[in-house]
């Protein structure tokens, strides 16, 4: 069965994404502006108090927004916040480092799922910028990450579908690929034909409700209940 994971921002969110079906939850703060950052502590206990324990909880660790190289200081935050999300009580991780190269940066990735202790790791999008799939699969299959996430390199993931279905065939049973970027529910049966173990999207509606000079006059986003229930339709569940 392909699994659905909604990228959520808030305890609302989180809520609604799990009764109406989602099997797993990512949990950011500032989705759209960044591409998601690490969230608060305060949301993530909330978030784990408020759900049912059969749906998990993978925290999102990045320290900014921006490249995914990262300072021996930016790299020690975030394994501090992969140590917090675990005690808080989430089920997983989903983390990310490169080499200036574009490789997977082992020794970062390594202490990061030391830190998550024995948690589900969760390596994200920093893949689509790695130029060389096979090698950068491989090494985390041998640092013990548990799936990736990947719009197969394109900026949404239905125009992804080759590089997708080259990540599946080359992790068949050693790591789970995870379709996310730019989805909608229409792209999910798709999806689906080219064999991810589960589809990522954040499902998301804009609030235009502005702070004022001193809150930003952009709004902020949330997730939509209809994009949600339309999600777990299209893989058959509605």
């Amino acid at each position: 069965m392909t699994l659905l994971e909604i990228a959520v921002q808030d305890v609302t969110g989180a809520v609604l994404s799990a009764d109406l079906g989602a099997d797993r939850l990512e949990l950011c703060a500032a989705l759209a502006a960044t591409g998601g950052l690490t969230p608060s502590i305060g949301l993530l206990d909330a978030v784990v108090a408020a759900l049912p324990s059969l749906v998990g909880v993978h925290v999102l660790v990045r320290p900014r927004a921006g490249s995914f190289v990262y300072t021996a200081d930016e790299l020690d935050v975030q394994v501090r916040d992969v140590r917090a999300a675990v005690r808080s009580g989430a089920a997983g991780v989903v983390v990310g480092a490169l080499t200036a190269s574009g490789a997977v940066d082992r020794d970062a990735v390594s202490r990061l799922v030391d830190a998550a202790d024995g948690r589900e790791v969760t390596f994200h999008r920093a893949l689509d910028t790695v130029p060389l799939l096979d090698a950068a699969l491989d090494d985390l299959v041998s640092l013990g990450v548990v799936r990736v996430l990947t719009s197969g390199g394109a900026a949404r993931s239905i125009d992804g579908l080759d590089r997708l279905a080259a990540a599946v065939a080359h992790s068949r049973g050693r790591l789970q690929v995870m379709a996310g970027g730019g989805v909608q529910p229409a792209d999910i049966p798709a999806l689906v034909a080219v064999g991810v173990d589960a589809v990522h999207l954040s499902a998301s509606r804009h609030v235009d409700e502005s702070g004022g000079p001193g809150g930003g006059t952009s709004g902020y986003t949330t997730t939509d209940p209809a994009l949600v229930s339309a999600a777990v339709a299209a893989l058959g569940r509605g």
